[in-house]
């Protein structure tokens, strides 16, 4: 394999026992490419045997010299926004943030110029994944605008392609704790019920079946501690990635989560500082690197307001762990 002065790479095939998709043949050659990556560059024109350009599902053989580059990453028409990151890990492939309440991830109808996408192209300027042909923060997982902690994003294609894999295929731990309005029976317990729309509320997720287009959810939860007959904190772990999934859950379990209002909380006279958003927080990832196969436990503290509600409900029950 040689580059020509443009950059573009050449290739002489060799080592097949027939004839072999032209794609399939790139992608067992250079892996660190993504699938979707390779398909740009057939798109695009950029792939050529003897000077022409070949389509992805044209067969090559032995002795076919081929030349291939990428297309141009596109600039991201969002523009970079220098926002502080409470950056809690990063190397070359990988960044974990621990967001906060109130921060969307992805800009929308209604938001303005301080989401988490827009920190990140000013963080990550010139180290982004090309994915899709446009310039992005590979987001591959969301937290509800309310919702603070842990978040992944994926420098790189091969990091995108990996972490999108383990999320798949539930392959990594995800961890969250929720200050409740009640106290379980049980010290520890799980929730297998399917998540879909709500049938008369649609900005509402519910329980449903899955004949009514529910989708299944797994959520396992323990009690860390309880303050009398009133709340308790509970620790939890998704096994699926459902919107709404441990709010609708715990809701289900007539545990609303406190500030959670859309979910069933109610206000409660005795607080005399009220919950001033939904008290969850995505506290633990536990994975395996998507490239260097390192074992990471990420962990990130609940942020003041959390930690105030945990205060004042000691303060004001007896707590017991």
């Amino acid at each position: 394999m040689s580059e020509t002065d443009s950059g573009a790479k050449r290739i002489r095939v060799e080592g097949l026992e027939e004839r072999e998709r032209a794609d399939k043949y790139l992608a067992g050659l250079f892996p660190e490419l993504s699938r979707v990556a390779i398909q740009r560059a057939f798109d695009a024109g950029l792939v050529l045997r003897e000077g022409n350009a070949i389509s992805r599902n044209a067969k090559v053989k032995n002795g076919d010299e081929i030349a291939f580059s990428m297309p141009e990453v596109k600039p991201c028409e969002i523009s970079p926004v220098e926002i502080p990151l409470d950056v809690l890990f990063e190397d070359e492939h990988l960044l974990a943030v621990n967001k906060p309440s109130g921060m969307v991830v992805h800009p929308g109808a209604g938001t303005t110029e301080d989401t988490l996408v827009h920190a990140l192209l000013a963080h990550c300027r010139g180290q982004l994944s090309g994915i899709g042909g446009v310039e992005r923060p590979g987001i591959v997982h969301r937290l509800d605008r309310e919702t603070s902690g842990l978040i992944l994003v994926a420098k790189t294609d091969e990091a995108h392609r990996g972490l999108a894999a383990l999320f798949a295929e539930r392959d990594l731990e995800k961890e969250y704790v929720a200050l409740v309005a009640g106290v379980p029976e049980l010290l520890s317990g799980s929730v297998k019920k399917p998540i879909g729309r709500h049938p008369t509320h649609r900005h509402k997720m519910a329980v449903v079946e899955e004949e009514n287009r529910g989708r299944f959810a797994h959520t396992d939860w323990e009690i860390m501690e309880r303050y009398e007959t009133f709340y308790s904190l509970l620790r939890c772990r998704i096994h699926t990635g459902r919107t709404h999934q441990i709010r609708v859950h715990l809701s289900w379990l007539r545990l609303p989560i406190l500030g959670d209002t859309t979910y069933g909380f109610r206000a409660d006279e005795r607080l005399t500082v009220p919950p001033g958003r939904v008290m969850l927080h995505a506290y633990r990832l536990n994975l395996e690197h998507p490239v260097t196969g390192e074992a990471l436990e990420l962990k990130a503290l609940p942020p003041p307001d959390f930690q105030e509600q945990v205060d004042q409900l000691r303060a004001l029950f007896t707590a017991v762990r």
